[in-house]
């Protein structure tokens, strides 16, 4: 059945991309938000868009090089403006053993061929990042193809074009019931402001709140819990061109005024009871020993936030057979996966066809 109107519940990258999709085939869409678009994980993500880091499948890697091709063909199509930094992505190692790691996936990578270019430490200083401390011996892996994006700002003008297209929203309210018929397909939503939306199709891209939302429709879906820390440092100008993993540490920039910070290391001390602020200046410190220059910046923001992983690691995408007009969009890799599961599921949300790239993902693999 063809979609008449489509309730997206959770307006981060997903949501906003499959909305988006939706909204430029003439379908009637609602965005649901919590919040405000945008802001929630995707604002506190590292937004790092790449395929080097998702060897674990050829599968997954594939559809993340799908999702890198869909950035660019995105940014050709709305503009690339203040969300899309395709500058590359410098990764490099503190010891042997973890070195001779990288360099084994450099070279699966590139027989898959994906770029990759090993370069010394020297030579990172000279031709892309003069303002790094590391050895001049080091290898470095430059992956030209990678790219960071601003995620706020890119769901805001997602979201924007779908309104302009005839798209609705509801933010600053929750979804609290799914209304199904008595063919268990999808009948309404009602939301915590007391309305009820008459939908026939819900996509539920809620990130760390997917689980809840899909209990409204009595389907059990698995997410881990695993949180993480994102700081951001105010600088009065950025030292830094593109992303990148040094040693127990990942900075990236963030605009003309900040960087942003992430580190697992650091991220497995949360739930140890160690104080955000306390985490926030430990990753500070650390990316100070990589780039000097951000010891002049200032703590600006930080953040704890559930990633939305579902319970095998892999993305969430598709229809569920037992509640027709039912779907997920779940995935961890949101950033680099947005705009092509955002195609890829409004084109089987209008036809039925499902995209030989989702395969291995259908939300059936939970159970129904």
């Amino acid at each position: 059945m063809k979609p008449q109107r489509v309730a997206v519940i959770g307006v981060g990258v997903l949501g906003a991309s499959v909305g988006w999709n939706l909204s430029q085939r003439g379908v009637e869409v609602v965005f649901i938000d919590a919040g405000r678009p945008g802001e929630g994980v995707t604002n506190w993500s590292f937004s790092w868009v790449n395929a080097s880091n998702k060897t674990v499948s050829k599968s997954y890697f594939d559809l993340n090089v799908a999702g890198m091709k869909a950035h660019r063909e995105l940014a050709g199509t709305i503009g690339p403006d203040s969300w899309w930094h395709p500058d590359g992505h410098l990764r490099w190692a503190a010891d042997p053993a973890a070195t001779g790691e990288l360099l084994k996936t450099a070279e699966l990578l590139t027989s898959w061929n994906y770029q990759v270019e090993i370069c010394t430490g020297a030579e990172v200083r000279r031709r892309l990042e003069p303002a790094l401390t590391l050895p001049d011996d080091s290898p470095v892996l430059f992956y030209p193809d990678e790219a960071w994006v601003h995620g706020r700002h890119l769901v805001g003008r997602l979201v924007s074009k779908a309104v302009t297209s005839g798209a609705e929203h509801r933010f600053g309210t929750t979804v609290r019931d799914i209304g199904t018929g008595a063919d268990g397909g999808i009948r309404s939503v009602a939301l915590s402001d007391g309305s009820r939306l008459e939908v026939n199709v819900v996509v539920n891209a809620a990130g760390p709140a997917a689980a809840d939302v899909a209990g409204l429709v009595s389907r059990y879906f698995p997410m881990r819990r695993e949180p993480g820390i994102i700081t951001r440092i105010g600088c009065a100008q950025v030292p830094i061109r593109r992303a990148m993993h040094a040693p127990q540490i990942e900075i990236r920039p963030d605009g003309d005024s900040s960087v942003v910070l992430h580190s697992r290391e650091i991220d497995a001390l949360i739930d140890t009871g160690e104080d955000p602020a306390e985490l926030a200046r430990s990753l500070h410190e650390s990316a100070r020993q990589v780039v000097p220059d951000l010891g002049r910046g200032r703590t600006a923001e930080a953040r704890v936030v559930n990633r939305p992983i579902p319970a095998d690691g892999f993305p969430s995408v598709g229809a569920v057979q037992s509640v027709p007009g039912y779907y997920e969009a779940v995935s961890h890799s949101g950033i680099t996966l947005g705009p092509v599961i955002g195609r890829l599921l409004a084109r089987e949300i209008i036809s039925g066809e499902r995209d030989e790239l989702l395969a291995d993902f259908h939300p059936e693999r939970f159970g129904s």
